[in-house]
């Protein structure tokens, strides 16, 4: 994907050395690339949007209807489940095993730098500058997942399904629902129901 300033800017780190704030570095064949703090801040958003899925409970969760594969077909779905099962996917395919070791101790399980050192056998040295690794790496990922990437949070939870004959490539359709009905005085609701009784038309 291409990766532009109006994107990179809102996500980069205002004193990061490499890129000044901006989110671009300039490569050796006149190309720029995104700065690993754009990648770590989109981990970092992943991450909370993550842990909040999983926080929360079973009766707060939102069912809501998506659009399937063929024409007029809908499913029902949670899109807080499915996120938590794409990004532990998606977190378990991209690192490696020593990678994923740290990431399910300190990231899944919760353990700090401590806890993580003695039982992984690594100095806290070692330790950050994988967990350094393993964000920007899964950052990027998360970014530039093909066809459906979990960043943006915004495009993951609200649009509807790419590719779709109902929600083509231009844009969802707008399906008009007419004006809201109309509130029936309870008086008239009475009479109108008299009208229609049984009883009534067998007067």
């Amino acid at each position: 994907m291409e990766w532009t300033r109006t994107e990179t800017i809102a996500l980069s780190m205002e004193g990061c050395t490499r890129c000044q704030g901006v989110g671009l570095r300039d490569l050796t064949d006149a190309r720029e690339s995104p700065c690993q703090c754009v990648f770590r801040s989109i981990f970092r958003a992943c991450y909370a949007r993550f842990r909040q899925c999983c926080d929360k409970e079973n009766y707060l969760t939102h069912v809501t209807l998506e659009p399937s594969k063929g024409r007029h077909r809908y499913a029902y779905g949670r899109k807080g489940e499915e996120y938590v099962v794409d990004f532990l996917n998606v977190s378990r395919h991209g690192l490696s095993d020593e990678e994923y070791r740290v990431f399910r101790y300190h990231y899944l399980l919760g353990a700090d730098w401590k806890l993580c050192t003695v039982r992984l056998g690594m100095d806290r040295g070692n330790f950050f500058h994988m967990c350094y690794r393993i964000e920007s790496r899964l950052g990027r990922i998360f970014r530039e997942l093909q066809p459906y990437a979990l960043y943006p949070l915004d495009e993951y939870f609200a649009s509807p399904m790419k590719g779709s004959r109902a929600f083509p490539a231009g844009g969802a359709k707008v399906i008009p629902m007419g004006p809201p009905p109309k509130v029936i005085n309870p008086d008239k609701l009475e009479r109108l129901l008299r009208k229609r009784s049984p009883a009534k038309k067998a007067a």
